[in-house]
């Protein structure tokens, strides 16, 4: 996101219609738009909090649904001990309540359109949303895509969309899903028991029916530096690669 870009994003009122909990860390918030805005899966939008007294916190959130004709979006908010917006969210916010948010925002993270080469999708935590944003996109759009998505969870529990990814694998035949899970045994054989590295992201890569033309990583900097080491060896350009940070 520029600062160009963000100044003219509009600020529009947003109420929400519905709360999902998804693992016990994050919950889906179904914002209405009181502006509808054309968006590219990938982006993602501001949302801002006003107190009382006047303090304002603002966060970025990137657009868990797919771009569509729907006035709703889909934010999937991970509850941070130490935040300022996202427990506000989980121990406060309630359906009907109004958000502030302005967007689409994000000019680089971006579903690269109707293309003839695979797309390699690698992701941890709520680092899978934007990428998630794409799957569904895919789907929708019918587009002949082969994805293939490595997605890093502390646990099976802590695997966000998990039955929904599940069964795109078993829906769509162009479809891999690859999870790893750091704190527990992988129960699938198609699965890991070990943090990302450089012999995952091949192995996933390998399932895909020709070589990557793009990749999209979104995580912790640790985890998208070696993400990006691992997507170059498979012989991917540095621009080719494309990737949104989060934390420290």
């Amino acid at each position: 996101m520029t600062e160009a870009i963000a100044a003219t994003a509009r600020w529009q009122s947003c109420a929400i219609v519905e709360i999902a909990t998804r693992t016990p860390a994050i919950k889906s918030f179904f914002l209405r738009l009181s502006e509808t805005f054309d968006y590219t899966a990938g982006q993602h939008v501001d949302v801002r909090l006003t107190a009382p007294n006047g303090y304002v916190a603002m966060r970025s959130y990137s657009i868990a649904s797919a771009p569509s004709d729907s006035k709703v979006i889909e934010l999937a908010i991970e509850r941070l001990p130490d935040g300022e917006v996202s427990p506000f969210f989980h121990d406060v916010a309630r359906v009907g309540d109004t958000i502030e948010l302005r967007g689409p925002l994000g000019g680089h993270f971006l579903w690269p359109g109707p293309s003839n080469k695979p797309v390699l999708l690698i992701g941890a935590g709520s680092g899978v949303v934007p990428l998630m944003a794409m799957i569904r996109y895919r789907k929708a759009s019918g587009e002949p895509v082969p994805v293939a998505l490595s997605l890093s969870s502390q646990t099976w529990g802590d695997v966000l969309f998990r039955d929904e990814l599940l069964e795109l694998e078993s829906s769509l035949p162009d479809f891999a899903l690859a999870l790893a899970l750091t704190r527990e045994p992988a129960t699938r054989r198609t699965d890991f028991s070990r943090r990302i590295d450089a012999g995952m992201v091949a192995d996933v890569a390998a399932r895909l029916p020709g070589s990557p033309g793009c990749a999209f990583v979104c995580g912790s900097n640790a985890f998208v530096d070696i993400a990006v080491d691992a997507a170059l060896a498979l012989g991917l350009e540095a621009g080719a690669i494309k990737t949104e940070r989060y934390g420290a």
